[in-house]
């Protein structure tokens, strides 16, 4: 029996967790609809303005992942919209984006919105846009984001 002030028998070093690597390349289970992705035609969020979009870009990194940015700008005022994140998913109505978005001064000024996270957009009722599935992720106030194609 070992004494209390001996050690016990030393304990041996646990394996280093290791984390699974996420495919850097989006998964596509529907080309045309990933190329419409691709060749947008802007972005809106309603409080802004539905008529004057503002830009979506897509570029491809090289280790193939797809990186989402834009914006929208109120003509007048301060209100924005920002996207910024990566596309992970692209399916025949809808797509996935892991970033964050951003929503400043729309409607009212001193409005703040962020958050970081997966966010679904997907195509309903034979609409030419994507719209962002959650209205309310905010302060209670539905926005409408759509990025058009």
């Amino acid at each position: 029996m070992p004494s209390p002030s001996s050690p016990s028998s030393p304990a041996s070093p646990s394996p280093a967790p290791t984390a699974t690597p996420l495919p850097a390349a989006p998964t596509i289970h529907d080309p045309a609809m990933a190329q419409r992705l691709r060749a947008n035609r802007g972005l809106t969020l309603q409080w802004i303005d539905w008529d004057r979009r503002g830009a979506a870009r897509i570029a491809v990194q090289p280790d193939g992942a797809w990186r989402l940015t834009g914006s929208q700008q109120a003509r007048t005022g301060a209100g924005r919209l920002a996207l910024d994140g990566t596309v992970t998913e692209v399916g025949a109505d809808y797509f996935l984006f892991d970033g964050t978005i951003k929503i400043t001064d729309a409607p009212d000024p001193g409005r703040q919105c962020s958050a970081d996270k997966v966010w679904r957009f997907a195509i309903t009722q034979n609409r030419p846009y994507w719209r962002l599935r959650e209205f309310e992720w905010c302060d209670g106030l539905t926005d409408y984001v759509d990025i058009y194609f």
